[in-house]
């Protein structure tokens, strides 16, 4: 079956049966058949992701205002710089409030907090590495790594769900096949997996692709390994600095009743 077909396909379950993702756990008082879709892919992630956060008090609010967008200014420069996916770079407003501190058990006044928060993400470890070595992290600028992401999750993730639709009607056709019934219907699909009379419960269903070793391994799903310490990825000299990425790992399940009759 074509990719294109197993979308169409997917598309009109979803057209006939719109209520039928929300739930499994309805079963027919009729013969049927429970079978379940799975399609897992690993991917290399495209999207490296930094945070700043800005803050600066001081008694004259001013004064901790210029200092966050000093700071800000600068920040922004090294994001393009250093190639940041223009898209994926933000800051936020400005963000003042009091700032406290506890003296001899007593909360006394401190200045007025200014901040701010910056984003962004690369393409690839090696420019978030020297992004990362070019800042100076300090008091006020605080800086840590996201989670890795991949910029095509949306569209895999429906191209999985999709394969995984068509194993259980491939699936269904063969085990009605195999004992000489006929499918005459689908009761119900959902990507929910069932928990009523059959005993199974999320979680406990095999996987007919590989991508579950990975999960049983204790692999991370999402990762940016660093080699030596955090000071040495902050240097820019550090000797033997390196960030690579691991795969991501997506999965997606379906769960299907189809009725059956009798063939003869």
């Amino acid at each position: 079956m074509k990719f294109s077909r197993m979308l169409l396909w997917s598309a009109l379950l979803a057209a006939v049966v719109p209520q039928a993702w929300a739930q499994a756990n309805s079963v027919p008082s009729q013969p049927h058949l429970l079978v379940k879709g799975d399609a897992s892919r690993k991917v290399m992630p495209d999207r490296f992701v930094v945070k700043v956060a800005l803050e600066s008090v001081d008694m004259q609010t001013d004064i901790a205002r210029r200092k966050v967008q000093a700071n800000a200014e600068r920040i922004m420069g090294l994001f393009a710089r250093h190639r940041a996916i223009a898209e994926t770079v933000r800051m936020d407003n400005l963000s003042i409030e009091p700032s406290t501190r506890y003296k001899d058990d007593e909360e006394v006044f401190a200045g007025t907090a200014v901040s701010r928060d910056l984003e962004g993400a690369f393409e690839n470890p090696e420019q978030l590495r020297d992004f990362l070595a070019e800042l100076k992290a300090s008091k006020e600028i605080q800086v840590r790594t996201a989670t890795p992401k991949y910029s095509g999750e949306l569209r895999l993730r429906a191209e999985l769900k999709a394969e995984a639709a068509a194993q259980t009607r491939a699936s269904a056709k063969g085990l009605a096949d195999a004992y000489g019934a006929k499918i005459i219907g689908l009761y119900t699909i959902s990507d929910v997996a069932p928990s009523f009379a059959y005993g199974v419960q999320a979680g406990s269903w095999p996987n007919v692709n590989s991508g579950g070793d990975f999960y049983e391994r204790g692999g991370s799903l999402d990762r940016v390994q660093v080699s030596g310490s955090r000071n040495q990825v902050a240097a820019a000299s550090a000797a033997g600095e390196l960030l690579t990425a691991a795969p991501i790992t997506y999965t997606e399940n379906v769960y299907a009743i189809f009725l059956i009759s009798d063939g003869n």
